[in-house]
């Protein structure tokens, strides 16, 4: 895997992560669909903020310091916002990426919890499963919530009930 491949990626998926935020209704921010999961605006303000975080923050660093129980992801105030952060997001990713380069990606990743190792891997590991399958992981439970909103899902590998990009156009 090469920086550019993943460059590459990267902006696909920015444009389908980016449509299905963009249908994130303001009016429904607060709503979650069970007491112990994140409220819509939480989860799309996850999704949008993580990877630049993850790759700017942690892939830069050798070894990552991990503190008490996860940071709390702030709700956000509006669609703008989370488009916005989204925008942010993406561009601090591909800054890190282009910073850490191919060579970077073979060198050694820790992340430790009170002295104990947690996650230990290659840095091109910690690219691929933290910063880009963990977004697509939480993007996924995104649509889940529209849909149970009954708002529009967008396709995102193919058609869904909603959009179909392969079907004819009249």
């Amino acid at each position: 895997m090469s920086i550019a491949a993943i460059l590459r990626e990267l902006e696909q998926e920015h444009a389908t992560t980016r449509r299905v935020l963009e249908r994130v209704p303001e009016e429904k921010l607060s709503w979650k669909p069970h007491p112990k999961s994140m409220s819509l605006g939480e989860l799309a303000l996850h999704v949008a903020m993580s990877p630049g975080y993850i790759a700017s923050n942690w892939a830069l660093q050798d070894v990552v310091q991990f503190g008490g129980g996860g940071g709390q992801t702030p709700t956000p105030s509006s669609t703008n916002e989370i488009l916005a952060a989204h925008d942010d997001s993406v561009t601090k990713t591909r800054d890190a990426l282009i910073q850490l380069g191919d060579e970077g990606l073979a060198k050694p990743w820790k992340g430790e919890a009170n002295g104990t190792t947690v996650f230990e891997m290659p840095k091109s590991a910690l690219v691929r499963s933290i910063v880009l399958n963990h977004t697509y992981h939480h993007r996924g439970q995104l649509s889940v919530y529209l849909r149970l909103l009954d708002v529009p899902v967008p396709s995102i590998y193919g058609p869904s009930a909603d959009e179909n990009p392969l079907a004819a156009r009249t």
